[in-house]
Order: structure tokens, then C-alpha cells, then sequence
């Protein structure tokens, strides 16, 4: 038997599932009439470590962590054991009204592991569920003080939150939020703190405290009537994985307390060591008024989330007065099986040392990447722990972006990537690596030659 004959039952395979899949199935984030044509689907079998199977028996890397969510592998042994075996003692049970051990014992553990103070954990479904009720609690909070005019918030320009309507509101990302506008609250948006818009001679460091002192005017213009702030510390990652110093959170900190402002951290995907500390927040030394978890929290395998705060805003809400509580809530929040997820990942933590492990992981996807710090079309190549970026540039010394088929380009950048064995879903004009903790040298040589070949296919497309 031939190679061609030994796969083709697999292809005949895939074909149907595809033909199947496109007649019922509306992807997320998609134009989906590309599906029948530049852009087929990728019929996935099963996932082991940081490799993803296709139906066709392809293999690929999975460089960014499926929607940087998975930690520590696709289908890791332990979190699906722990997955199994509270499945079948407790698939679910209404949260309100009622408790059970994986949720208390999870809640615990994040209070433990948090930034000191905070104290309490409510629990949502996915990251946009956790930015809605860190939106609103901070809101009702406020009201039940008595300070009613604290009706708006304050958000960074190129921040991305989420797509449900209050995430959506607070997300500064045109691709997303343009076509929604007119059912959109509007915040205040204040300048990125991103270091790749350093000025001549301008440190990391400079440039955040340059945009500090431009968050610092709109407080002091609008800070009476702003109920929060809310930031992504460290890196805008759907904004193009643009990194800023922790010198910009600390100043946040400072300035939201000095205008009784709430601070919302979402670290929903620079959360449990994406970064290189456990919450990004630990590298400004401060602690927020809300912490939003999500993606990680699980390691990828149940959608999850968790959102910290600290008993002064718990205490808003302790009253005689039912209509004074935070009367929010999803159907499955708590979920019994998501909650043992999340227990096995935090398991896995304690278990080795993560953090360590991820230092010198991230110093070898730095050495992969030096190689492309001198091509002529990558203008910046950054990195924040376990997260890489490269800005792809028409011009590196004006840093210049390509400006014409940027969609065109960017596509074509994705299939050479999956050409040559590697997930990598540009973002617009920038390249990244956000791969599993448990990824090895053969991955990254994978990873590394698809990157080049990407940048040679955005490069070339016209």
C-alpha cells in the first residue's frame, strides 16, 4: 500500500466531517463564506501536549495555547482524571442557595495564592462574563455608598475586554467594537502606556509614566464620576501583544486611590504565569479592587471564571435590603466539574516549580527568536515571559506597517504557519508565540522555522 492510499481514507474522512460541520455550524470570529474557499477548516481529532491532530493525521504546534487558554497540555492526564471523577459524583447544582466542595476549596486557594486582599471569589462562566460582573459590582458598589454619580469608567486605548456588550463597551479595538457602536456605553479612554510608542530615547519606563501623568489629568477632570479603571497589566494582548513596565499598574494604583476610583485588573489571559509571576500584578506590587481570571484558570480544558475582590466592596452589599445585593448570575457558575478543573491545574502548580521552569522556557523562545531582531521587515521583537511578539514592518528603521492587503497578508502568514506544522493566528501585522508551559525543543524548532516562513509569506504577499 502507498502513503497516498494509506491517508486517503482519512481525507475522505475530514472532507465529510468539513461538508457536515459547514452545513449547521457558525464559527466564532469568522467570516464564514472563507470556510468554502482560502480559509478551509481544520478538522481537529485530538490534542496531546502542545500538539493538536487534524482528521487528515497532520500534526501542528500549537502556538497560542488554543486562544491562550491551555497551560500545561492538551489533555494532560491529571486534569481529565479530576475532570472524570467529579463528573460522576456531581455534574452541576444551582449556586445560589446552595454549595459544594470543589467551588469552596478553589475559592480558597485563589484567595490564598491573590495578591493580598482579596478576599472574596465570585465565579462566571468565561473572561467576558468576569469583566460584566467586575463592571457592574464596581457600579453597584458605588450606588449602595451613596455615590450615584459615579457612573462611568475609565479604560486604555488598544484594550481589548471581551465581546459581550459591557466587555465590548470597554474594549478599544475598531475590528470589533466599530459595527456596535450605538449599543455601547462610552468610557473614557486613556493613552496606552505601550512601550512600542516610546518616544527618541524614551525608556519602557519613561513612556509609562509619560501616559501615567495623562491618566492622572482624567482623573483629575472626571475622577468624581468614575466608578473604575480597568487595564490589562502588562500586556494588550488582542491590541497586538503590545507590552508596557509595571511602573504604569503602580502609578494606576497610586491615582485610582487617590480619587476613590476602583481598579479592575484583567488578567484573564496574562493570569497564572503567563508573565513570568503568577498574576502580572505582582510585578507592579500592587493589589487591585478586582482581579478577573479565566482561560488559564482551567488550563484550557472547561470554561471558568473568577473575579477577586476585597471585603470593603464585599461589605457594600451585606444588607437587610434583598434589592442591595449583587443579584447577578449565569446558570452554570460554580460548575462543580469546571471548579476540579481549575483545582488540578492549581494542583499542578503546587506539585513543580511552574514559575522556574517557565523562566528558562522563556529564555529559549528568546534565543529562537533573536534570529529574526535583524530582518529587514520585523520592527520590534518584545517579550514578557511566555509571551512573544514580532511587528512585522514595511519599514524597520520608521517602523512603518505594510498598509495594503493587510486581511491578504495577514491570512497568508496563518497557512504557511499551518504549512509548516504550527497554529500561529497573526494578529493584523504582528506574530506570536503564547505556547504551553510543557512545549519542548522540537516544538520550538517547529514553531521557530513556521514563524520565518510566515514573515517570507506577509512579506511577499501582494
Amino acid at each position: 500500500m502507498t502513503h497516498n492510499d494509506s491517508i486517503a481514507p482519512m481525507l475522505a474522512e475530514a472532507d465529510a466531517f468539513l461538508a457536515r460541520d459547514l452545513a449547521v455550524v457558525w464559527h466564532p470570529c469568522t467570516q464564514m463564506k472563507e470556510h468554502r474557499g482560502e480559509l478551509p477548516l481544520i478538522p481537529i481529532r485530538r490534542g496531546r501536549g502542545a500538539w493538536l491532530e487534524a482528521m487528515d493525521g497532520r500534526r501542528y504546534v500549537d502556538g497560542i495555547s488554543s486562544w491562550w487558554t491551555n497551560l500545561f497540555g492538551h489533555a494532560h492526564p491529571a486534569i481529565a482524571a479530576a475532570i472524570g471523577a467529579q463528573a460522576a459524583e456531581l455534574e452541576h447544582v444551582i449556586y445560589a442557595g446552595f454549595a459544594h466542595e470543589p467551588g469552596l476549596r478553589l475559592a480558597e486557594r485563589l484567595a490564598a495564592l491573590a495578591p493580598q486582599g482579596l478576599s472574596r471569589v465570585f465565579y462566571g462562566e468565561n473572561g467576558s462574563a468576569a469583566i460584566e460582573i467586575a463592571l457592574k459590582m464596581s457600579f453597584h458598589s458605588h450606588q449602595n455608598r451613596g455615590e450615584g454619580q459615579r457612573t462611568r469608567f475609565i479604560a486604555l486605548q488598544n484594550g481589548y475586554h471581551g465581546e459581550t456588550i459591557g466587555a465590548l463597551a470597554v474594549s478599544d479595538i475598531p475590528l470589533f467594537r466599530r459595527v456596535y457602536a450605538p449599543l455601547l456605553m462610552e468610557p473614557i479612554f486613556a493613552p496606552s502606556p505601550d512601550a512600542f510608542m516610546a518616544k527618541a530615547g524614551e525608556s519602557a519606563e519613561d513612556c509609562a509614566l509619560r501616559a501615567a501623568q495623562s491618566l492622572a489629568a482624567l482623573l483629575q477632570e472626571h475622577g468624581p464620576h468614575v466608578a473604575a479603571l480597568i487595564l490589562e497589566p502588562l500586556v494588550q494582548c488582542a491590541g497586538g501583544m503590545r507590552m508596557h513596565h509595571p511602573a504604569y499598574v503602580r502609578e494606576a494604583r497610586r491615582l485610582c486611590d487617590a480619587h476613590g476610583v476602583h481598579l479592575i485588573a484583567d488578567e484573564i489571559a496574562v493570569g497564572f504565569g503567563r508573565t513570568g509571576t503568577l498574576f502580572a500584578c505582582e510585578q507592579a506590587g500592587i493589589t487591585p479592587d478586582f482581579l478577573c481570571l479565566s482561560k488559564g484558570l482551567t488550563s484550557g480544558s472547561l470554561p471558568l471564571s473568577a473575579v477577586l475582590t476585597n471585603e470593603s466592596v464585599y461589605a457594600a452589599f451585606w444588607d437587610d435590603d434583598r434589592t442591595r445585593g449583587f443579584l447577578h448570575s449565569h446558570s452554570y457558575t460554580g460548575n462543580p466539574i469546571a471548579c476540579a478543573a481549575a483545582n488540578a491545574t492549581l494542583d499542578l502548580f503546587a506539585a513543580t516549580d511552574v514559575l522556574g521552569n517557565n523562566r528558562a522556557l522563556s529564555a529559549r523562545m528568546r534565543e529562537r527568536a533573536a534570529r529574526f531582531a535583524t530582518h529587514p521587515h520585523v520592527g520590534d521583537v518584545r517579550q514578557t515571559g511566555m509571551i512573544l511578539a514580532l511587528e512585522l514592518v514595511e519599514d524597520r528603521n520608521t517602523r512603518e506597517a505594510f498598509n495594503d492587503h493587510p486581511r491578504r497578508r495577514a491570512l497568508a502568514a496563518y497557512r504557511a504557519g499551518l504549512d509548516s506544522g504550527a497554529v500561529l493566528r497573526p494578529l493584523g501585522n504582528v506574530l506570536y508565540w503564547m505556547p504551553p508551559y510543557c512545549i519542548g525543543s522540537e516544538e520550538l524548532d517547529v514553531l521557530e522555522q513556521a514563524t520565518a516562513n510566515a514573515i517570507e509569506a506577509y512579506v511577499q504577499c501582494a
